[in-house]
């Protein structure tokens, strides 16, 4: 393969994440998992994950393009100077993942109201109670540091440290992020993440005990998720194709 369609794929692949990335953020203010124009969305663009793409500072996710996500380097100690500059708490947590975490292609955070409401609680923890809480059984990290707004260099960092080998991480007394391989990995993840914390505070809400399952159950549920991995993409597949009949304009 020559060096010019090297470019080529490299660039289509681009695009696509762009419009994926584009799609994402669409959806998650159709759910209203937003925070007014606060959250963020990135995805690696690089072989080792530190150049990658966010949305641009403070615009709100009904409306976001394609074209118009920034592509910044975690490595680039001058990033926050641009004119362009992303959110300040975007480029402390997006930074750090893309810089530490390799693995972590794609990282969406958000402050969606079950979950974070979950994350206010001194036991913010997803208890496997029904197929979908049983999805994030020791497969989900909880950061109980908080130190405020996430400006900070260290306040990414130690977020960042907290997610591991995971696919999401609970953040107490501020929200969730879910990193994937794939922008519909983790849109799938940061849906089902939020459907088990609703689960979880319309249980509680009941003033009942909860029924939990014992660890070989919600072991063995949890593993059955793999064998619907082609559902995560089909599911995102499908949204887009929501998107696509009654607003395409994302993919600008």
């Amino acid at each position: 393969m020559t060096e010019t369609n090297v470019v080529s794929l490299r660039e289509a692949d681009e695009k696509q994440l762009r419009i994926d990335l584009a799609a994402a953020l669409r959806l998650a203010a159709r759910n209203d998992w937003h925070e007014g124009v606060a959250n963020h969305f990135s995805a690696a663009v690089s072989p080792d994950g530190k150049k990658f793409l966010v949305n641009p500072r403070w615009k709100h996710f009904s409306m976001a393009k394609a074209s118009q996500l920034l592509l910044v380097d975690a490595d680039d100690p001058d990033t926050m100077k641009r004119p362009d500059a992303p959110d300040p708490s975007a480029w402390s947590i997006h930074s750090a993942i893309h810089r530490r975490l390799p693995h972590a292609r794609v990282a969406l955070h958000l402050h969606p109201p079950y979950a974070t409401t979950l994350a206010t609680l001194q036991d913010p923890t997803i208890y496997p109670i029904d197929q979908v809480t049983a999805r994030f059984f020791r497969r989900i990290a909880y950061d109980m540091s908080f130190g405020g707004i996430a400006t900070e260099e260290a306040e990414g960092e130690r977020i960042a440290g907290s997610i591991g080998n995971h696919s999401a991480v609970m953040m107490a007394n501020h929200g969730v992020t879910t990193v994937a391989p794939t922008v519909a990995e983790a849109f799938d993840a940061m849906y089902h993440l939020e459907r088990a914390a609703r689960q979880m505070v319309l249980a509680y809400q009941t003033g009942r005990p909860i029924n939990i399952m014992s660890d070989d159950l919600a072991e063995a549920t949890a593993r059955e998720w793999d064998v619907y991995k082609d559902a995560e993409h089909a599911h995102f597949a499908e949204m887009k194709h929501i998107l696509d009949r009654e607003d395409p304009s994302y993919a600008d």
